[in-house]
């Protein structure tokens, strides 16, 4: 046992005798405390708090939250933060977030339990937002200091921050400013202290450039002082903001030395849907797609759908190549044939040169043609509405033609060479399952129909069911975010031409939607149809893309073939995207591109691992450098341990995890004859303890409640300010993007009375009869 977890151990011991709890051990015992692992979250109810609670969820980090606003709260005192165990020192957290250096005005006892626990057992300390005074370590920031508003501030990771916590980062961290009329962010810049007591120090992680200085004021520094930790931050944030989700990962890891439930990894795969199909084109002058619903019925179909070429599949491949990202594709066969059929020709060059390619991207079956599987469409009226029979029931695709669409697209890979994973699809549209409000359930035909032909992932929309949901018994969903790179768009001006019909007033010459919405925005004036998507269109959507994948969200998105077809107008998004994000992280962290079946999988994983927490079936400790974790039979354990951890058996041992970030992180199930999970860590990762004090030392050290007039919540802090109209992450409303959620009407389009409520979803194309499931000669 090292110096340090024998001197944590021997003041664990006193501070539970201090206490008067029972215990075997006497002071300068080396047995090693027993530190549960979970974290403590002492609530005020800010942005900031919130925003690192949200992090754990997020990870599925175990976490106990107190709010001081909760007049029946427990009291903070020895016997809330710690036991013993069969006699052993038991620490019952092994992190401590706070709003500030000491929430507690009115209760000193609380905050002098907390600081001699800390100092007693170990656990580090997350002050979530303060001021920069002396009580953190840090000089008053005046003289150099700046204090207001850091929209735009240009941070970043010290040396100190890139060799501990932050090591993951490159260095930059750009505040955001998404509106110059609204202060979204407020902190304080200053120095450390010059001359802090013998054994104290103030080491910046993250520090800015002072205004009207050469001097750089800390935002995020480690101060160490009285045998305790703290993480002192002087920036408000809240939890979609980029500068908090580019700090998040390190924050956890700090405080938790290293050692905790649950991990966080950055996700992007992005889907291209309808390949070897045709989609309908978006008219600039009836500002609608002909062949939509959102066209006046009667309006004849597209005339010159967008199909990629041999060229453009050759461009598809190199830019992949070039890039280090591959993309799913997923296909409709019936395209091919329909694309055959109407040239005359036994040959799809396009089909051909994927096919010769197919190594080069996964694969995804998005049945046959492409038929709409919910219910019987109407599209007779706007919105359309379910077809009823003479009973007022509604008229559903029946399970016959579903599972032939699954089972012909299947066919037709097979025929042509092509391998596929055969337990993943998307429907065309989503269809099948509910769109609202036409539908209220699922087809009731749908899952007996995936469950027949195999597939246990199907793709839905994660603009109308964010969350993974059963299908069935045998089949989950995978949701997907629709793209603002619309499916009817094969030009730069096309895109910006419905862009500024869907977010743009009528007095501007819009639909107006944006503006009947509580929750849109409208843009103050139309986008310039030829640099708007460049110089507007691309930025947005990259940050709203950007911001999912720093968010530890698996969740897929969705663009179509169309969009690398023509002006190949997708691959903009994904150069700003993967460029943005490969100039902020280091190499140890890149980005994480799973197929529909890993992403799956990994959201099964976490809802049974979330679902044990939340019942309290996880018991998981620390012992010196042993870590157990137990949970239900057959619930896999999360974690993210240090490099070196091996994970013990019954006999020998196995490698844990896979390295991500500076850390080792993954799922782990316990070995043959074992019911819990033991994981060793390497001899020595632990972080050294701060120097020894006596408990009545660190009570000593507890600081004046912090004053509540220093910490500045701006309004953009405390509401999240959308990246632009169509971010609908910070704003929550209905996704606008054509083919996903509440389509717009077109030009000259009056909706019917007798429709099924707002406008949702979408027909399947061409000037569909009563009752069409043909898919042809239009598709989303």
């Amino acid at each position: 046992m090292g110096r340090a977890t024998r001197r944590v151990a021997a003041y664990a011991a006193a501070v539970l005798l201090a206490s008067g709890l029972q215990t075997t051990l006497a002071h300068g015992d080396t047995t090693p405390p027993r530190i549960d692992l979970t974290v403590l979250v002492i609530d005020d109810g800010g942005p900031s708090v919130a925003a690192i609670t949200a992090e754990l969820k997020s990870q599925g980090t175990p976490y106990k939250v107190v709010s001081l606003n909760d007049p029946n709260r427990p009291v903070i005192n020895s016997a809330f933060l710690s036991d013993t165990v069969n006699g052993q020192p038991r620490g019952k957290y092994q992190g401590i977030v706070l709003p500030n250096e000491n929430p507690f005005p009115n209760s000193a006892a609380e905050m002098t339990a907390i600081a001699t626990y800390e100092a007693a057992f170990n656990v580090r300390q997350i002050d979530a937002y303060t001021w920069a005074s002396p009580a953190v370590g840090l000089n008053y920031a005046q003289n150099p200091g700046f204090v207001g508003t850091l929209d735009g501030f240009q941070a970043a990771t010290t040396t100190a921050g890139n060799s501990g916590p932050f090591g993951y980062l490159k260095g930059s961290v750009p505040f955001e400013d998404n509106d110059p009329n609204v202060s979204e962010s407020y902190g304080y810049l200053a120095t450390p202290l010059a001359n802090l007591p013998s054994g104290a120090s103030f080491v910046p992680l993250v520090d800015a450039p002072i205004p009207n200085s050469t001097t750089r004021g800390s935002l995020v520094g480690e101060y160490t002082h009285d045998g305790r930790k703290e993480l002192v931050v002087t920036f408000v944030y809240n939890q979609y903001q980029q500068q908090f989700r580019l700090l998040a990962r390190g924050m956890v890891d700090w405080i938790t030395q290293g050692v905790h439930l649950g991990y966080d990894r950055n996700y992007f795969a992005t889907h291209v849907d309808d390949v070897f199909l045709a989609d309908d084109r978006w008219s600039t002058t009836l500002k609608c797609t002909p062949g939509d619903v959102t066209c006046p019925p009667g309006t004849p179909g597209t005339t010159n759908p967008i199909r990629m070429t041999p060229d453009d599949a050759n461009y598809l491949k190199q830019w992949q190549a070039a890039n280090n990202f591959t993309l799913d594709m997923v296909f409709n066969g019936g395209g091919s044939e329909d694309w055959k059929a109407d040239n005359n020709t036994t040959v799809d060059p396009t089909a051909n040169q994927m096919i010769a390619d197919q190594n080069s991207y996964r694969w995804v079956n998005h049945t046959y043609t492409h038929p709409y599987l919910g219910c019987v469409q109407d599209v007779s009226v706007v919105p359309w509405r379910c077809t009823k029979d003479a009973s007022g029931n509604t008229v559903w695709v029946d399970q016959n033609t579903i599972s032939t669409q699954i089972k012909n697209n299947f066919d037709w890979a097979t025929k042509n060479g092509l391998n596929v994973d055969p337990q993943v699809l998307v429907t065309g549209e989503h269809s099948g399952l509910l769109t609202a409000p036409q539908e209220t359930s699922d087809n009731p035909n749908l899952a007996p129909a995936l469950a027949a032909n195999g597939i246990k992932f199907t793709g839905s929309d994660a603009s109308r069911e964010p969350a993974q949901r059963a299908v069935g018994s045998s089949t989950l969903t995978v949701p997907r975010y629709p793209m603002n790179v619309f499916y009817n768009a094969g030009s730069a001006q096309e895109e910006a031409d419905e862009y500024n019909w869907i977010y743009t007033s009528k007095a501007n010459g819009g639909s107006g939607v944006c503006e009947n919405n509580a929750n849109s925005t409208c843009l103050p004036q139309p986008l310039d149809t030829t640099t708007g998507y460049q110089s507007y269109i691309v930025p947005l959507e990259a940050r709203i893309d950007l911001g999912h994948v720093l968010s530890n969200d698996p969740r897929p998105h969705f663009v179509h073939q169309s969009n690398l077809s023509e002006g190949r107008i997708l691959y903009p998004v994904l150069e700003k995207i993967l460029g943005t994000y490969r100039g902020l992280y280091a190499d140890n962290a890149p980005i994480v591109n799973l197929g529909e079946r890993e992403i799956g999988l990994e959201f099964q994983r976490r809802a049974a691992w979330n679902t044990a927490l939340a019942s309290g079936q996880v018991t998981a400790y620390k012992v010196g450098n042993s870590v157990t974790v137990s949970a239900p039979a057959g619930v896999q354990i999360q974690a993210t341990m240090p490099t070196g951890t091996t994970q013990k058996l019954a006999i020998g041992s196995t490698a844990f995890g896979s390295a991500y970030a500076g850390t080792l992180s993954g799922w782990a199930s316990p070995g043959a004859l074992q019911s819990s999970v033991a994981l060793q860590l390497p001899s020595g990762s632990a972080p050294a303890a701060p120097a020894a004090v006596a408990p009545s030392v660190a009570a000593k050290s507890v600081p004046a409640p912090a004053p509540a007039d220093k910490k500045v919540v701006p309004q953009g802090a405390a509401t999240p300010v959308p990246v632009g109209p169509s971010d609908t992450t910070r704003k929550p409303a209905k996704s606008l993007v054509p083919g996903s959620g509440t389509p717009v009407p077109g030009k000259g389009v009056v909706s019917s009375n007798t429709g099924q409520g707002n406008q949702s979803g979408k027909a399947s194309g061409g000037t569909a009869s009563h009752g069409s499931t043909t898919g042809r000669p239009g598709n989303r």
